[in-house]
């Protein structure tokens, strides 16, 4: 792992969003709340959390960090049939909350996958990637 020590400790906001496309009707199904293994969303939600806080097990040279919040939005788009989950992780520390961030969309966006494939083996997933980071010594970083 790299050497945080002789950092100093900030307020760090990483933002990530990734998306889901399926049928229509998977769709129709997760809004209903009909789905078999119950309320998709709600389980998709919490697993993003999880994963967030268990990032540094899963990626082997990733920092176990203290995170102060972790929120989970998903964006329904009939039109698309996709939904889209943005995660807002942060801390106060000596390293970044990027891994954290990205962690928990790729797992909220497997959950859906996971509740939702016996009635669509087509779902995928486009576009998991970082939009902001705040805080440290490399300031503040906006996706164009």
């Amino acid at each position: 792992m790299v050497d945080v020590a002789g950092k100093g400790e900030t307020r760090r906001v990483a933002r990530a969003t990734g998306t889901v496309f399926m049928q229509p009707a998977t769709l129709a199904l997760i809004e209903s709340g009909d789905a078999k293994k119950g309320d998709v969303l709600g389980v998709a939600r919490l697993a993003a959390i999880q994963a967030a806080k268990r990032a540094a097990d899963l990626i082997p040279l990733c920092h176990p960090i203290a995170l102060t919040h972790i929120g989970v939005e998903f964006t329904i788009d009939r039109k698309r049939a996709c939904i889209v989950c943005e995660v807002t992780a942060e801390t106060v520390g000596r390293t970044g909350v990027e891994m954290e961030a990205l962690t928990a969309v790729s797992v909220g966006l497997l959950t859906i996958y996971d509740m939702c494939k016996a009635v669509d083996r087509g779902i995928f997933f486009e576009n998991i990637r970082l939009l902001e980071k705040a805080g440290g010594k490399s300031g503040h970083w906006q996706a164009a």
